[in-house]
């Protein structure tokens, strides 16, 4: 899989590099009402690429009372599908309280209504947060959910995607498929195998535009700018060197950012309070950044002016913030969420607001989480919560001895996780952020027997900082926190 040396498009936005990138949280909290807010004042608006034809699926079935999914869907350049995915999905009157419809899952050969479902669904967040200005918009990915990712990179490529950031692992692989997506060529990633029996070459994840929309085919599209999510120098030059193609710059993510943190170097080490201790091996040096001679922005705790200097005198080109955005009127957290983490927020300013979970997350990754009241946060609630795995973009790739492949999640029921080779002790603690991440956005699953499935809410440590941004308003517009944190 070499780099592209010839026929690839050009970026498709020579604007002048953003100081400000607000971050793609969750599962649509960063949805295309904020990313419009924050591109219309010039700075970087990025969405939510997770999950993101789930998202689609369960807003029109929820009634799409404002008629934006519709209103998207009627700009997809391939109208057959798009009318496809309303016949499904669409419900004028809502569900009436009934489970929202099943949607495929990924998998290393996803099914075509999988991958049709996820274009659109980024083409979709993407058209209408370009709507209405001339600034940057850009769309997040975790590396860690591999086998959905091809189809909605496309999805965001066909809506004028300007930035795709990728973290959570890492994505060597995603410059040369944005490539070759933008030629509307079939794009392949490698994928990350938890265990491999059979050994050789890793099997690849193939997304082909020609299968999935031979419409489209002579559509002209342009190259995003990549920008790597990385918490290392020694990742940023190992990405330069055995990347398949072009990394316009990198976000440097320290472990002080919401979601999920790159674990500490070396032996894992607990706190009294249990959570990851990260020491000198895990600062960065931003001088060998810069020697890297590409542009880089600072993730995790820079979300004030102060912070925002010092990053520019340090060599970056700005900063990332996340936290902040998430409590803004346009995030798609949903409203008593955010009240209640306002509330928690304005409580702890002297306390411990955020918890670095080593457990929660499926991935092994070290997961944010704020313990409120009413979430996966809290015991009573994760023990009265019933496993199960239907949505799947979390699940671990395992290859068999006779080369055949399996998924399995340590959060999915014990007994099925046992059976594939999985090992108890790695259940426990574990938490379905699938479900719950998009619990988080109001998009909950409603099982046959009347039970929610619960939210849990993720927020990086300058939780604790920023109370004064709320201490003279009752609510945060998304462009005050830019004039906040930018000036005007």
């Amino acid at each position: 899989m070499g780099p592209l040396t010839r026929d690839v498009p050009e970026l498709s936005n020579e604007q002048a590099l953003p100081t400000l990138i607000q971050g793609g949280m969750g599962v649509a909290v960063s949805n295309w009402r904020l990313a419009r807010a924050v591109a219309s004042e010039g700075q970087l608006g990025v969405v939510s690429g997770v999950a993101i034809g789930t998202v689609l699926a369960r807003r029109l079935q929820d009634g799409d009372a404002g008629g934006e999914m519709r209103a998207g869907l009627a700009r997809f350049p391939d109208p057959e599908i798009a009318r496809k995915i309303l016949e499904r999905y669409f419900r004028p009157e809502g569900r009436a309280g009934r489970p929202y419809l099943a949607t495929p899952v990924p998998a290393v050969r996803p099914s075509l209504e999988f991958q049709r479902l996820a274009a659109a669904g980024a083409f979709v967040e993407v058209t209408l947060a370009r709507e209405g200005h001339s600034g940057p918009v850009g769309i997040n990915f975790l590396e860690k959910l591999q086998l959905s990712n091809l189809p909605a990179m496309y999805g965001a490529l066909l809506a004028g995607v300007d930035f795709v950031l990728v973290g959570a692992g890492i994505p060597r692989d995603v410059p040369a498929a944005l490539d070759q997506l933008a030629l509307h060529r079939g794009a392949r990633l490698r994928v990350a195998l938890e265990v491999d029996e059979a050994g050789g070459e890793p099997p690849e994840t193939v997304f082909d535009p020609a299968a999935c929309f031979p419409a489209l085919a002579a559509l002209p599209l342009m190259r995003p700018r990549f920008l790597a999510i990385v918490s290392s120098v020694a990742l940023a030059e190992y990405l330069l060197k055995h990347a398949t193609g072009r990394i316009d710059g990198f976000v440097i993510e320290g472990p002080t950012a919401g979601g999920h943190n790159a674990p500490p170097r070396g032996a894992l080490r607990l706190s009294e309070r249990g959570e990851p201790i990260y020491g000198p091996r895990d600062a960065v040096d931003f001088s060998a950044f810069s020697r890297l001679g590409l542009p880089f922005w600072l993730a995790g705790g820079w979300g004030s002016p102060e912070r925002l200097r010092e990053a520019r005198a340090l060599g970056a080109t700005g900063v990332q913030v996340g936290t902040a955005f998430a409590v803004c009127d346009e995030s798609g957290l949903a409203p008593h969420l955010r009240r209640a983490l306002v509330e928690h927020w304005g409580r702890s300013v002297a306390a411990e607001p955020v918890f670095t979970d080593p457990l929660a997350s499926p991935t092994h990754f070290p997961f944010k989480v704020v313990p409120l009241a009413g979430t996966l946060a809290d015991p009573a609630v994760y023990a009265a919560r019933e496993r199960i795995c239907d949505l799947g973009f979390l699940r671990a790739t395992c290859r068999r001895a006779d080369g055949s492949v399996l998924y399995r999640c340590p959060a999915e029921p014990v007994d099925d996780f046992v059976a594939k080779g999985g090992a108890p002790l790695d259940t426990q603690g574990r938490k379905c952020l699938c479900n719950a991440l998009v619990a988080d956005i109001g998009l909950a699953q409603v099982r046959s027997d009347g039970y929610v499935e619960p939210p849990i809410v993720t927020a990086g440590d300058g939780l604790r900082d920023l109370p004064h941004l709320l201490a003279s308003r009752p609510s945060l517009h998304a462009a005050d926190l830019v004039h906040a944190l930018v000036g005007t």
